[in-house]
């Protein structure tokens, strides 16, 4: 059996099995730092890394990267031990949820695009509501929106890792103040017509501890597609 690391190389692995690794070498490969063995996003962007393999080359620039840029998470479909040198952050369970549902664009007044103005709000309403890593260029992943009361930020979603075919939905959140009134599932429903548009499948992560955020995908029409393991490492000196 092929490590699930470097399956990409026998073509036995699906897009979705490596997806921080074919986004950086793919359709964002613009972001992309590191080489052939070692990949990362910059750190005020996503904290996602992917490795070519688990050989000793490629965990060596794995932890040059995080030497020079910060930890990094990886998401992977098979757990994989800490490399040494690399101090364990987080480990967690995620499923891997894909949507074939297609729903119609919502009108425009429901929703606003979100861009660089409103940085600092998004940062603040990522903080609050916590719905995974969001930095000051997040945005420039994807196409973000969200909903504004009286001014006021009150829920977002938007578009970050992206693959041949499927485009990952995030940062799906809404302050505290403004919860149990659909604006969630308004948004996720405005992004999958967005992206069934061009032709792609949306797809999410999510803990899979979150019983709550799983059942919502689940009623939107999203399926689980597999099992992937996330891991947070940072340098063990630091």
């Amino acid at each position: 059996m092929p490590d699930a690391m470097t399956a990409n190389t026998t073509g036995d692995a699906h897009v979705l099995d490596r997806v921080v690794w074919n986004a950086l070498t793919g359709r964002q490969r613009r972001f992309a730092l590191g080489d052939g063995r070692a990949l990362r996003f910059p750190t005020a962007i996503a904290p996602f890394a992917a490795i070519d393999d688990t050989s000793p080359a490629s965990l060596d620039a794995l932890r040059a990267l995080i030497a020079a840029h910060g930890p990094a998470a990886l998401v992977t479909p098979n757990e994989i031990e800490s490399p040494a040198g690399l101090s364990v952050i987080r480990r967690a369970t995620l499923l891997q949820m894909t949507c074939e549902r297609t729903f119609e664009p919502a009108p425009e007044s429901e929703h606003v695009p979100l861009g660089e103005a409103d940085v600092p709000d998004m940062l603040a309403l990522t903080a609050a509501a916590q719905p995974g890593p969001f930095g000051p260029r997040t945005f420039e992943l994807g196409h973000y929106i969200g909903v504004r009361r009286d001014g006021r930020l009150a829920a977002m979603a938007g578009e970050r890792m992206q693959v041949d075919g499927y485009t990952e939905i995030s940062a799906v959140c809404v302050d505290a103040a403004f919860r149990r009134q659909g604006l969630a599932a308004r948004l996720i429903r405005s992004l999958i017509a967005t992206i069934g548009a061009r032709s792609q499948t949306p797809f999410l992560h999510v803990l899979t501890t979150n019983q709550v955020a799983i059942e919502r995908y689940l009623a939107l029409g999203f399926v689980v597609r597999r099992e992937m393991h996330l891991l947070v490492l940072d340098d063990a000196r630091a």
